[in-house]
């Protein structure tokens, strides 16, 4: 990992924050993230006792927090009970006190429904490659009967929503023209909606987006957040569709050549909160929006992995929470294993974002990630 950054762990929360607060706004110097994260019984007391709060209104709450601190070329960490925060912050005046509970709030509230879907439990989302040439399952499922059968047998098997893409977004991947993309994913989309399916269109081009929706998706969920297409930010607040936005650095093609970061959670956070500013003013509100970090896309694996350790910062965001990580390449470059044989791989990263609080995984292997759900759910009310 290439960075600027010294990650040092102070025993204490830091002080003397004013002169953070005199350079401005305290956004992209200071972050507050969930840590001692419990379930179940023991959540619950703990909510009630006061000494814990919440996790997006799920059954999950925190009982500490992890308080990050940019300051020049250094990054300050200090981890804290939940009572201590808020004593610290108030202690440091009342912009930091703000700031912090603003946090908190964001963190603690209840999501509202997503295109109709309750994010008081994990929802899972089944992914249709309609292409040649996807990393995985590239091919198998580019003929529109194919596909549509496909996401028939993944509806059976659980799936909440269908996520068709017609251009891969592997590393090197060929692009794909609009034209194109259209003609794969809008039959199969309009024949899967119509049987009432919860759909997704996976796209970075704005009249794909546009034909996808009139076609019956409810989701748009675009790897540049909006950003790939000097149009994509129009044509999706005129849709009324609720918008996925992924962070990804680089272009499919290069974006694995040479991925840097300061500090990988903390430069993606910056970017999402960024993309949701920029939505919330095209008059797209936060109950349509959902946030993905982008596991694997202009990442390294050491990104990823740190990414992942620090999922619930994205909480902080104030929106669900999307992790894509079925199969992806970090999954073999830690096991070695082939794409086709990643599903414990899979399932062991997926674990470990349900335990931050994710609201939805992506993923490709739907029966498998079913099962996991249902079993971790039942040991999380224990």
């Amino acid at each position: 990992m290439t960075s600027s950054l010294v990650l040092e762990t102070s025993p204490a929360l830091p002080r003397g924050l004013s002169h953070v607060a005199a350079k401005g706004s305290l956004a992209g110097r200071l972050y507050v993230a969930p840590a001692g994260i419990v379930a179940g019984k023991t959540a619950a007391a703990a909510v009630t006792s006061g000494q814990a709060w919440g996790l997006a209104g799920g059954g999950l709450s925190f009982s500490a927090c992890s308080v990050l601190l940019r300051d020049g070329g250094q990054l300050i960490e200090a981890v804290a009970p939940f009572s201590d925060v808020l004593d610290w912050s108030e202690a440091e005046g009342p912009e930091v006190a703000r700031y912090v509970g603003s946090l908190l709030t964001k963190l603690g509230k209840a999501r509202p429904a997503f295109a109709g879907l309750d994010m008081g439990r994990p929802q899972v989302m089944g992914i249709v490659n309609v292409t040649p040439d996807s990393f995985s399952d590239g091919g198998k499922f580019f003929d529109t009967d194919r596909a549509i059968a496909h996401g028939q047998h993944l509806l059976a098997a659980g799936a909440d929503i269908l996520d068709i893409g017609g251009e891969s977004t592997r590393p090197g991947a060929d692009t794909v023209s609009p034209e194109e993309e259209i003609s794969r994913v809008v039959p199969v989309i309009r024949a899967l909606a119509g049987q009432g399916a919860t759909v997704s269109v996976d796209t970075r081009h704005a009249s794909v987006m546009g034909a996808a929706v009139e076609a019956g998706a409810a989701i748009i969920n675009d790897i540049t957040a909006l950003s790939g297409d000097p149009q994509s930010l129009t044509v999706a607040a005129k849709s009324g569709a609720a918008i996925m936005l992924m962070h990804m650095q680089g272009e499919p093609g290069t974006m694995q050549k040479d991925p840097h970061y300061a500090f990988a959670p903390l430069d993606v956070y910056d970017y999402l909160e960024e993309r949701v500013a920029v939505c919330r003013a095209a008059g797209i509100p936060a109950s349509r929006l959902c946030i993905d970090p982008g596991i694997g896309f202009g990442k390294t694996v050491e990104h990823n992995l740190q990414i992942l350790a620090r999922l619930s910062l994205y909480h902080a965001l104030g929106l669900p929470v999307l992790l894509g990580v079925s199969r992806k390449t970090f999954i073999g470059k830690l096991s070695g294993a082939p794409p086709s044989e990643r599903l414990a791989g899979s399932l062991s990263a997926a674990l470990v974002g349900l335990d931050q609080g994710a609201q939805i995984l992506r993923v490709h292997d739907v029966a498998e990630t079913i099962q996991a759900v249902a079993v971790w759910r039942g040991m999380r009310r224990a």
